[in-house]
């Protein structure tokens, strides 16, 4: 369709897709449900895909589809094509629905030892 055609959607872009705003998709929220967790948490769905969810959007669904098989957050945010926060957000909401599991791994759980880190930057200074 032209761009200047009568009717012409302006929430469509040609090249993009279309165009919604990440608060429309989290309605305004920023912060997952039920707490924070690590990037590189592993999602797991609990229910396949298909199963009635109502009141989910088409990207709750698009989630669980993908993450049938483990997959960390920051490639569900690759593969999705969202943004990482909004992919946060609706790990929330799907988490607190008992739709996914996460699993953090062991080493991000734990919190850094400052004495390592800082015997790495001064190992960085003297080089």
């Amino acid at each position: 369709m032209p761009a200047d055609a009568p009717g012409d959607l302006h929430w469509l872009d040609h090249d993009a897709g279309p165009v919604v705003r990440p608060y429309a998709m989290t309605q305004g929220r920023v912060a997952p449900q039920g707490g924070e967790f690590d990037l590189v948490a592993f999602v797991v769905a609990v229910v396949p895909d298909g199963v009635s969810m109502p009141g989910l959007q088409p990207e709750h669904h698009a989630i669980v589809a993908a993450a049938w098989e483990p997959i960390s957050v920051v490639e569900l945010a690759s593969t999705l094509d969202l943004s990482i926060g909004v992919v946060r957000v609706l790990l929330g909401d799907l988490r607190s629905a008992g739709l996914i599991s996460l699993y953090e791994p062991p080493a991000a759980a734990q919190p850094h030892d400052v004495d390592v880190l800082k015997a790495v930057v001064n190992g960085l200074r003297a080089l």
